[in-house]
């Protein structure tokens, strides 16, 4: 009885060990990763720019409600790299932006993130 407990146990915890190992979506707040800000404006031209403009403030001439979000304000620049990857690859509930982990690559995504990074640089928000 005493060895069936422990062989239970043991199976239990790598099991366990098992599934904890690796980092999911909802764990990614924390996490960074460098990406290619020149790969990243490409994937940014052919995916991103219809609804977010060509400097980020939003595309003219489309009405989004709610619009999309100003990638160059810091609103967005403050949040955490894993923040926005979770938030391109999963998308933002009850707004146009969908997810897109079913067409670009986690590297992908990365590199997109290190290209809106290049949107904040130097932009200066107006009260």
């Amino acid at each position: 009885m005493r060895l069936t407990n422990i062989g239970l146990g043991l199976v239990i915890a790598i099991v366990s060990a098992g599934f904890a190992g690796g980092v999911g979506v909802k764990d990614l707040s924390a996490v960074t990763k460098e990406g290619d800000s020149v790969s990243g404006r490409e994937i940014y031209a052919n995916t991103c720019i219809r609804c977010h403009g060509i400097d980020g403030k939003g595309a003219q001439g489309i009405k989004l409600v709610p619009p999309p979000a100003d990638l160059g304000s810091s609103a967005v620049q403050n949040r955490l790299d894993g923040t926005l990857f979770k938030r391109i690859h999963e998308g933002k509930p009850n707004t146009a932006m969908g997810a897109w982990k079913h067409a670009l690559s986690d590297d992908e995504i990365w590199d997109v993130l290190a290209y809106v990074r290049t949107l904040g640089v130097g932009s200066e928000e107006k009260p």
